[in-house]
């Protein structure tokens, strides 16, 4: 009996000190959460200064210490592979909620698919979507080219040597590019650069033909850009004389999407406190003001929604890629 009430005391005991180590273990994780951030927070830029996702998140920095405890937002630039090295630093990142990045959409399906892929989608914690970016076809003011029909015309005539410009491969202006050249029938060089900024100054410049990029590109370079299609779904309130694709009868339906996300792995009530924040910030009117004269198209969506609907696309891409013998 006494053997038997002694082994039962130990058992006892054990099972205390592991609820005590747990409910410690639970109260340190509580406390580092309703702390949060107490140091600088550090965004992983995964394009180059000057960019539409650099100029997203300079906008949301304006906002940020006023949610954040006082605590700054701190820029990292990881360029390279069309986003792929930034992504792969956010997703290789320590998840306590002092490193998050901003991505872009669909590049982070497309690449966690590719033959070199250093990520996959599991690897994020999806923080929030915070803006919509149409695909605009678009050539220099003073290219002869004035129409689509022209576009196709000069492809035809340079028979597979017209330069376009793209940013990343496995990138969301890459499958444009690929969708776009399948329904024109169509063949064409791509220029691959490794930041917005930089395929707008080399169109700018008259270096490429014409470029698959962001309605916030022609926004931005409205004096030097002519957009000759764009791939949304009905004509655009800040392009309204340019057709869609579909007007012209090609059914090509094509956006980048950006946003922002944490290392999976990442305490929950430390993602809540950055999904809640940057929901804030989203929702002020001087925010909302700011992206506006930014040339930047707001479409919000939460963290929760937009993994989702990434996980939901991940078919489609995977199809497309291996058409084109990506993978």
């Amino acid at each position: 009996m006494r053997t038997g009430t002694t082994l039962k005391g130990a058992v006892l005991l054990a099972a205390a000190l592991l609820l005590a180590v747990v409910a410690g273990g639970c109260a340190q994780k509580g406390a580092k959460a309703r702390d949060y951030p107490n140091k600088p927070v550090t965004m992983i830029q995964i394009f180059t200064a000057g960019g539409p996702l650099d100029v997203q998140s300079r906008v949301v920095e304006k906002y940020w210490k006023e949610y954040f405890n006082n605590q700054p937002l701190v820029f990292d630039y990881k360029v390279g592979a069309g986003g792929q090295v930034g992504m792969t630093e956010i997703a290789r990142a320590n998840p306590d909620g002092y490193t998050i990045g901003g991505f872009s959409f669909p590049h982070i399906v497309l690449q966690s698919l590719g033959p070199q892929a250093t990520f996959k989608l599991e690897d994020f914690a999806f923080i929030a979507q915070l803006v919509c970016d149409p695909t605009v076809l678009a050539v220099n003011k003073n290219s002869t080219i004035k129409t689509l029909s022209d576009f196709i015309a000069e492809a035809n005539r340079k028979n597979g040597e017209m330069t376009v410009g793209i940013v990343g491969t496995l990138s969301g202006h890459h499958l444009a590019l690929l969708k776009m050249t399948d329904l024109l029938n169509i063949k064409v060089k791509p220029v691959v650069f490794p930041g917005s900024a930089d395929c707008n100054t080399a169109l700018r410049g008259g270096h490429i033909d014409a470029q698959v990029g962001n309605l916030t590109d022609v926004i931005r370079n409205q004096d030097a850009f002519r957009p000759i299609a764009i791939a949304s779904e009905k004509r655009h309130p800040w392009l309204p004389d340019v057709p869609t694709f579909r007007e012209l009868g090609y059914d090509l339906i094509s956006d980048v999407r950006r946003g922002y996300a944490a290392p999976a792995g990442i305490d929950p009530a430390i993602l809540k406190k950055l999904r809640d924040g940057i929901t804030a910030i989203c929702q002020k009117p001087e925010y909302l003001e700011d992206m506006k004269k930014a040339g930047l198209w707001v479409e919000f969506m939460s963290g929760e929604e937009f993994y989702q609907f990434a996980a939901r696309f991940r078919e489609e891409a995977l199809a497309i890629i291996q058409k084109h013998g990506l993978i």
